[in-house]
């Protein structure tokens, strides 16, 4: 899906665009409400108090937010704090924000919301998140921000994954993957999880993007540039035959090393996809990691030590694509087994 602009009032310079596009930008991937550059706004508000209509229009008016909305608290914060905003100017009420807030608030609130993030090309990804960061005891129903780094990544080093076999770990809902097969066009891309729940919110993603999966071509169809498959992966159980079928050249993962528990599994899977890879297909591995905790961070490079498996920390994207907090420190590393 194409990201259709409002087109642009005459009374707005070209900051104030560029102040409209960020927050529609802002707003439609639900970056924190504190983080939205508010106060550039309320001075660029006290020139032209009617941009506060385009930020309206182009946010909770816009037909992504009206198909694919963000949460009602989101939208409900954004609103109040528009307004609040406004009314700083001294300038006449807007009817406009007063009825979308009270739309707003006689809306019920429900578990799912949507998120979209805008590609460098104009096209979407829209993923619908768990409104809860921990729902249905699993972590993996909304997106972190190693899986956004990880995405910038990819679309800037994009001729890594075209054309290759990639097997993604923790997929989550889908949100790394989905970029990467709409910019960076693989052979084929393999999500896995293993939290039914998150398989089944991955698929309804991947479909909301307007992807099949494999199995859902028909054998008459034209066949799609990237083909797309799920699986229930689980580290710990996960079968040497079920690893040669995938037959990745390159695997990638993002925020799954956040818990001492998990690291020791983690490497067990990396461990095996050296072990178990298809002679010559020469396996590539990528981590994606926010650094929360250093300690959990070191034990999982001692961990790869001790394994036999090699890191190197990979320079960082240069161009910032995605509305995400850039103080959290993401690190990427690239794994070769040791010989």
């Amino acid at each position: 899906m194409d990201l259709q602009l409002p087109s642009g009032d005459q009374f707005m310079d070209a900051t104030q665009a560029t102040m409209c596009d960020t927050f529609q930008r802002d707003f439609l991937c639900c970056r924190r409400i504190g983080s939205l550059p508010w106060k550039d706004l309320a001075h660029q508000l006290t020139l032209q108090p009617l941009l506060a209509l385009c930020i309206l229009e182009k946010t909770v008016k816009h037909p992504v937010c009206k198909k694919y909305p963000p949460s009602l608290q989101y939208r409900r914060l954004f609103l109040s704090e528009l307004i609040k905003k406004h009314e700083c100017t001294g300038a006449e009420p807007l009817d406009d924000l007063y009825s979308a807030l009270a739309e707003v608030l006689n809306s019920e609130e429900t578990a799912v919301c949507y998120k979209s993030y805008c590609l460098p090309t104009g096209d979407l990804i829209t993923l619908s998140e768990n409104a809860a960061i921990i729902s249905e005891g699993t972590t993996g129903l909304v997106t972190w921000e190693a899986a956004l780094f990880l995405a910038e990544w990819a679309i800037e080093h994009n001729d890594i994954f075209n054309n290759r076999t990639i097997l993604e770990l923790g997929s989550g809902i889908g949100l790394t993957g989905l970029v990467i097969c709409k910019s960076c066009y693989p052979k084929k891309y393999t999500f896995s999880d293993c939290h039914q729940k998150v398989l089944q919110q991955l698929k309804e993603n991947i479909r909301l993007n307007g992807f099949k999966l494999e199995e859902e071509h028909s054998v008459t169809s034209e066949k799609p540039k990237t083909l797309l498959s799920v699986t229930d992966l689980d580290w710990e159980s996960v079968t040497e035959h079920k690893l040669l079928k995938l037959d990745a050249d390159l695997v990638i993962a993002s925020d799954v090393v956040y818990d001492p528990d998990i690291v020791t599994s983690f490497t067990k899977i990396l461990r095996k996809l050296f072990h178990y890879t298809k002679p010559g297909n020469g396996l590539e591995v990528l981590v994606a990691s926010t650094i929360r905790n250093p300690e959990t961070y070191r034990l999982f490079q001692k961990t790869l030590d001790d394994t036999g498996i090699r890191w190197q920390v990979l320079p960082d994207q240069k161009r910032n694509i995605f509305a995400y907090d850039r103080n959290c420190k993401v690190e990427i590393l690239k794994l070769t087994l040791q010989v």
